[in-house]
């Protein structure tokens, strides 16, 4: 009967736990995005700049720092949220490729972590992650599905970043035959 109790409450305790991690929020997504221009710097939430590619609508905290950074928002607007399709198990096995790694190395310039450590991994993580919602990728779904709380992305070259995903997409075309 003992055995039973003590069985019982270890499956009660799974459950719970199992169903505890499932439906919380997701514990390895960015929640903040440092914004840099040259010398400006500013940190805002993944979510305030989601709902800014969304929509359009700038936040006041938003719209003044692009406002001082000299940036027009609908062109970042549009480098945010302009997707570039891709198969995303095409994806994932050239990013485990040499070629796949100098291609992170270089969008790991615009976009990564805040200690610049395994940003390759992260950027691979958040890449494929992206593509492997709907068959499509964006810079501002990069930003969402990046592993770590913090993001850092270099607005100065977002465009770069922006004709990096587009030269990705080319390349796994020509290397499919499409």
């Amino acid at each position: 009967m003992q055995y039973q109790v003590l069985a019982l409450r270890r499956a009660l305790v799974l459950v719970i736990s199992t169903s505890f991690l499932c439906f919380s929020n997701p514990a390895f997504a960015a929640e903040r995005v440092v914004l840099k221009y040259s010398v400006f710097r500013e940190s805002f939430s993944v979510e305030e700049l989601s709902t800014f590619a969304q929509t359009g609508k700038l936040s006041p905290s938003l719209g003044v720092s692009l406002a001082l950074a000299r940036q027009n928002p609908k062109a970042i607007r549009q480098y945010l949220t302009e997707p570039v399709k891709v198969n995303p198990v095409f994806l994932d096995r050239v990013l485990n490729t040499q070629i796949g790694n100098v291609i992170l190395d270089q969008m790991s310039q615009v976009i990564h972590t805040p200690s610049r450590r395994a940003d390759r991994q992260a950027l691979r993580a958040a890449l494929v992650l992206s593509a492997s919602q709907d068959g499509q990728v964006s810079l501002i779904e990069i930003i969402e599905n990046y592993p770590t709380t913090e993001v850092e992305v270099d607005g100065d070259r977002l465009e770069s970043a922006y004709r990096q995903l587009r030269r990705l997409q080319t390349n796994l075309e020509n290397l499919i035959g499409i």
